[in-house]
């Protein structure tokens, strides 16, 4: 009895590794722009100049005590994002590898025949 190429069981499996593959995609995507982010925080955009006399607006030092949060805050998100993205491929690349060596198993396996009239 030959085995189907495209039984209920290969079709689940090849479904598997396509969604943790893209998975994988997904988390290596997001380790290279976390890691950009790390290295090269976004600074804060702001619109008060800094005042001589007092009056509305920010001090020259504020804007800048408010960059350095800013740029503190995106570092912290960045490391987050890292670990997120790192916990996702943790996850995805050992299921995918295993799913596909299930796969290459089932097709490298050689296909029973039955023997006609003993």
């Amino acid at each position: 009895m030959a085995k189907d190429r495209w039984s209920l069981r290969n079709i689940y499996l090849c479904l598997v590794c396509l969604i943790t593959l893209i998975m994988v995609i997904v988390a290596v995507v997001g380790l290279v722009q976390n890691t950009v982010r790390l290295i090269y925080p976004e600074v804060g955009y702001y619109y008060s100049e800094p005042l001589k006399d007092a009056g509305d607006g920010l001090t020259a030092e504020q804007i800048k005590e408010q960059q350095d949060l800013d740029q503190q805050r995106s570092r912290q998100q960045a490391v987050y994002q890292l670990v997120g993205n790192v916990a996702m491929l943790l996850v995805a690349g050992p299921l995918y590898v295993y799913h596909w060596r299930k796969i290459e198993v089932e097709h490298t396996e050689p296909v029973a025949t039955e023997v006609a009239g003993a």
